[in-house]
C-alpha cells in the first residue's frame, strides 16, 4: 500500500508543479523520497527541526507567518554552526513589534521581506538544495497544536533545485529587513 501511495502522492506533487505558473520542467523522479505529517500533534515541528538539526550547508525560508520559537531556535543553532540560513517574510512581518524577522535579522541571519504579492504565502524551507519542506503547515505553533495542517518533506534534489530557483527570484524583488531592537 505504500508504493501506490508514493507514486499518487509524486503525481499530485508533480501536477501542481507543471500547473503553477512557471514553464513546465521535467525530471526525473528517481531517488524521489517523501515523509508525510500532518497536525495538530503530528510531529510536523519535531520533523522541521530534525531537518535542520541535519542540515550542513544552507537553508533557505520562504514563510508566511512564523512564529514557532523552537524552528527559530533551530535556524538559529544552524546559524551559529555555520549552516547559511536566509529567510524570505511576508510583509505582515512588517506591522509587529518584534517578529520572526526581527528575531532573524537581530541573529546575523539574511532577512527579506517579500510585499511584492497580495500575501506572500509560501511555506519553505530548502534544506542543503536537496530536502524540501512544504505544504499548509505555517511555522508557527497554532499550526502544531490547534490547526488541521499538512507538512511534506521531500528529498529529491531535482525537486529542490526548482525550489531554490523560485525562491531565488523572490528574494530578487524582496527588500532586505531592517532589524528592530
Amino acid at each position: 500500500m505504500i508504493k501506490p501511495l508514493r507514486i499518487c502522492f509524486l503525481a499530485v506533487l508533480f501536477s501542481f508543479l507543471v500547473c503553477s505558473s512557471l514553464p513546465a520542467v521535467d525530471f526525473v523522479l528517481n531517488k524521489t523520497s517523501a515523509q508525510v505529517y500532518f497536525s495538530p500533534h503530528g510531529g510536523c515541528t519535531e520533523a522541521v527541526i530534525k531537518e535542520i538539526d541535519q542540515a550542513k550547508t544552507e537553508v533557505l525560508v520562504q514563510a508566511y507567518s512564523f512564529t514557532s520559537t523552537p524552528i527559530a531556535k533551530a535556524l538559529l543553532n544552524a546559524h551559529k554552526r555555520g549552516v547559511k540560513i536566509e529567510a524570505i517574510l511576508d510583509k505582515s512581518q512588517r506591522r509587529e513589534k518584534y517578529t520572526s524577522a526581527t528575531f532573524f535579522a537581530n541573529s546575523g541571519i539574511p532577512t527579506y521581506i517579500d510585499d511584492k504579492h497580495a500575501i506572500a504565502h509560501n511555506k519553505i524551507m530548502i534544506v542543503d538544495r536537496t530536502t524540501i519542506i512544504t505544504g499548509s503547515f505555517n511555522f508557527t505553533r497554532a499550526a502544531e497544536e490547534k490547526n488541521a495542517e499538512n507538512l511534506l518533506i521531500i528529498t529529491s534534489a531535482d525537486m529542490a533545485r526548482l525550489y531554490r530557483e523560485n525562491w531565488l527570484e523572490h528574494r530578487e524583488h524582496s527588500e532586505p529587513y531592517q532589524a528592530k531592537y
